[in-house]
């Protein structure tokens, strides 16, 4: 069909002309949509705020050659707003995001929309810790697209765990016998936290040292940019401002 409808959280957008947008959305049934918004940068567009990175919208479009063109937006969840006047949630959804595109250039499924939705839900109201969202975010949504770091067993061997030693490109944690030498070793704690953020355990989560918290966004990050081959750029921010809070407590 020419027309179609569906559900969708807005990654990024560019100007395009002097009025128009181009607008990159990942939807719950037909995955990352690129469209058109004709008028949304003029100040009588109807649905221009509507159209704005973190928010979510029932949107109805025409299908076109390479672009899409966006006909009508009704907003399903306004999060942009309450995201963007704190830092930290900003940095952590602006990661979120990111990923999410850099992950569905080809297919996604309802299960990441429904994932980054209720992410970016989470930041706007503050529910946790920003950073700890975005860990909890990164670890599911690389799961989802088949990439679930071992956390309990060797990743390489098989071997019984818990192990102490973790290795982004081996895949998650290793046994003495399977890990590099010089992987950096990661503690009991640290290692329950990263399985806490996977499995949604926000008591626990929200309970966890300063340092095991430091030490989860530090081994999160560097797995899920190892895994995708190319750097996630916002997460540098995130990094930065992390380790500026921590330096002043």
């Amino acid at each position: 069909m020419p027309t179609y409808r569906d559900e969708a959280v807005v990654l990024r957008t560019h100007k395009l002309g002097e009025a128009d947008r181009i607008v990159t959305m990942l939807s719950r049934r037909n995955g990352k949509i690129r469209a058109v918004a004709k008028g949304v940068r003029r100040t009588s567009s109807k649905f221009g705020s509507r159209l704005e990175p973190f928010m979510v919208a029932d949107v109805q479009l025409y299908q076109g050659r390479s672009l899409d063109i966006v006909q009508q937006a009704e907003s399903l969840g306004a999060y942009g707003a309450d995201i963007a006047v704190d830092y930290e949630r900003f940095t952590a959804a602006s990661a979120m995001v990111e990923t999410a595109d850099r992950l569905n250039e080809a297919e996604a499924t309802s299960e990441q929309y429904l994932l980054l939705v209720g992410g970016l839900r989470s930041l706007s109201r503050g529910e946790h810790a920003a950073r700890s969202i975005l860990d909890s975010y990164l670890l599911r949504v690389m799961a989802l697209s088949g990439w679930a770091p071992a956390l309990e067993d060797c990743a390489r061997c098989g071997a019984p765990g818990p192990h102490s030693h973790f290795g982004p490109q081996m895949g998650g944690t290793v046994c003495s016998d399977c890990a590099p030498a010089g992987s950096p070793r990661i503690s009991a704690s640290t290692l329950a936290l990263l399985r806490a953020l996977m499995g949604g355990d926000w008591a626990t989560v929200d309970a966890a040292a300063p340092g095991d918290l430091a030490a989860a966004s530090g081994t999160v990050a560097a797995y899920v940019q190892y895994q995708l081959e190319r750097g996630i750029r916002s997460l540098e921010h995130v990094t930065s401002i992390s380790s500026d809070r921590q330096g002043v407590r």
